[in-house]
């Protein structure tokens, strides 16, 4: 009775501590909007590229972790790296407010200047995500020598961005960017010398303790069977989308077309594949549908880039060759895409099932023989038993029965 209790007691206060964090975390990323306002920016983007609301997809997915797997560290982990996040896109607008366009006349800026730093702690958890995932643990024993160093050069570094800008405070020395952060820490001089020389160091180390984390997780994967084998398939799946599409929307090199502004906003959607990737395969939701989502993905990104190539190679072609008018031009370059679209999806999707999705490659080519085969079948029997060998191996029921109507 006593051990029931007890279980009982720290599910409830796991559970408690969860809804807590969360209902911070939703205070925060709730005060973005109108603290954009006050700066006057836009809450699509903070610092220039990365949207706000990156940090709140994150939020969302470590509050379901670690409600439902209180146990798993990674939950807790991703919940504090979204609130380091919140936290530095809520003061960057505020800073922004305070030192660029009301000239200090805003309260408690130094404070806000202070929380804008919650940048420095998120990217150290960032790093520790990909580690830890899936269950909190590490993949290997001997990879504790990355993680002690690792931990100790960014305490230091997070150290050093706080006693720079107590620092730069002090000595009013409070100048910051479009972005809310302190020109003092991109351009160190006089005092803040030193730390220059912490943060070369730190990135090239945390640069490296990110691959040593992609490199353990693949070595992982070449291990792993069955069930971690997915969640880590996810994982590569969500991380190499999202990082696509998070250079897309940074590099902003699509220009302003139409179709330019859609396939922006399709890559802003694409940015939410990492946390939603991680989500997934940590609460172990319909983990095997991953080969199908990934060939999706990847035939309709390959068709996209595709299509797009053809529709600015026809408009170049009609507008700079044939001398068309623009608006022809367009509407003929449209036409010619819609019309590519689905023959160009067909070939492609089938080139990338071949690849990626083998197991619905081999389950088409089966079922298309089979129905080769049935024009021409006159046995009864015989259909019953190719019918019933087809469905085993291409679906691999555990069971398996077949129902013949009388007459």
């Amino acid at each position: 009775m006593g051990g029931t209790t007890g279980g009982t007691w720290r599910i409830a206060s796991s559970a408690t501590a969860a809804a807590v964090a969360g209902a911070v975390l939703l205070a925060l990323e709730i005060a973005e909007p109108p603290l954009a306002g006050l700066a006057r920016q836009s809450v699509n983007a903070s610092n220039g590229s990365v949207p706000v609301w990156f940090s709140a997809a994150f939020a969302l997915v470590g509050f379901v972790v670690a409600r439902r797997r209180p146990r798993n560290p990674l939950g807790w982990v991703i919940m504090a790296l979204a609130g380091f996040f919140a936290l530095s896109e809520d003061a960057s607008f505020y800073v922004v407010a305070d030192y660029r366009l009301r000239h200090g006349g805003l309260p408690l800026g130094w404070v806000a200047l202070l929380a804008q730093l919650g940048w420095a702690p998120g990217i150290v958890l960032s790093g520790l995500t990909v580690l830890l995932f899936p269950d909190g643990r590490l993949p290997a024993r001997r990879l504790r020598w990355v993680i002690w160093p690792y931990l100790g050069v960014a305490a230091l570094w997070m150290v050093g961005t706080v006693i720079v800008t107590i620092g730069a405070i002090a000595a009013h020395r409070t100048s910051v960017d479009s972005g809310g952060n302190l020109l003092l820490l991109d351009r160190p001089a006089g005092f803040a010398a030193w730390w220059g020389v912490v943060n070369a160091l730190f990135f090239p180390l945390l640069a490296l303790g990110w691959l040593v984390s992609v490199a353990a997780q693949a070595l992982s994967y070449r291990r792993a069977s069955g069930e971690r084998r997915q969640q880590l398939k996810w994982l590569l799946a969500g991380s190499v989308l999202g990082g696509a599409s998070l250079a897309v929307t940074a590099q902003n090199v699509l220009g302003s077309s139409v179709a330019a502004r859609i396939v922006a906003g399709v890559a802003f959607l694409g940015i939410l594949a990492i946390p939603v990737s991680i989500g997934v395969a940590v609460m172990k939701y319909r983990l095997y549908d991953i080969d199908r989502v990934i060939s999706r993905t990847l035939a309709y990104a390959i068709v996209t880039g595709l299509l797009v190539g053809v529709y600015a190679g026809l408009v170049l072609l009609a507008t700079g060759v044939l001398r068309l008018h623009s608006s022809v031009a367009v509407a003929a370059a449209t036409l010619a895409a819609a019309a590519l679209f689905a023959p160009v999806r067909r070939r492609v999707q089938r080139a990338v099932d071949r690849r990626f999705n083998r197991a619905r490659y081999d389950a088409d080519q089966m079922v298309a023989a089979f129905a080769g085969r049935l024009k021409d079948a006159v046995h009864l029997d015989t259909v019953r038993d190719d019918l019933a060998h087809v469905v085993t191996k291409a679906l691999e029921p555990a069971h398996i029965r077949v129902w013949v109507k009388p007459g």
